[in-house]
């Protein structure tokens, strides 16, 4: 099985500790988060290992809700986000670097598996257009999340 990924990485003007509260606040992703358009949290308790959502949002024109579970959580340094949808499978990593005082580094990292040798799918999904949206949809989430802990001078 083939696995193709985007990284995007992004500076923010914040201390690790509010920019890992605002990328793990499921509930107000809706606030913060423009590219979300809702959230339905399915799991009880804090953020960890086996948080599990439904987000809603437009991508490529569509409207998609997809149910995402958290697979791996080191506070606050980074978690790992899975999905299944259509076949594929999807994984997502969060990396908090500090980077001087009062700074952080985010990275993330997204990559898409199919099953079997089905590369077409991939190819769909990460080739060309389809990795172009991925980037834009993390790029604009990373702004957003500059933009809320840079304001609140967290």
């Amino acid at each position: 099985m083939a696995t193709s990924s985007v990284v995007v990485e992004r500076l923010i003007l914040a201390a690790p500790g509010a920019v890992w509260q605002a990328l793990t606040d499921i509930q107000g992703w809706e606030r913060i988060l423009s590219g979300v358009e809702r959230i339905e949290v399915l799991s009880s308790g804090g953020f960890g290992v086996g948080t599990r959502w439904r987000e809603t949002r437009r991508m490529l024109g569509k409207q998609a809700t997809e149910e995402m579970y958290v697979t791996a959580c080191e506070p606050p340094e980074r978690y790992v986000v899975e999905a299944d949808s259509q076949g594929t499978h999807y994984v997502s990593e969060f990396r908090l670097l500090p980077a001087g005082q009062d700074s952080t580094t985010v990275r993330i990292t997204f990559g898409a598996k199919p099953p079997g040798g089905f590369i077409g799918l991939l190819a769909k999904i990460l080739g060309g257009l389809g990795a172009r949206a991925v980037r834009n949809a993390v790029t604009r989430d990373l702004d957003d999340v500059a933009a809320a802990v840079e304001r609140r001078g967290d």
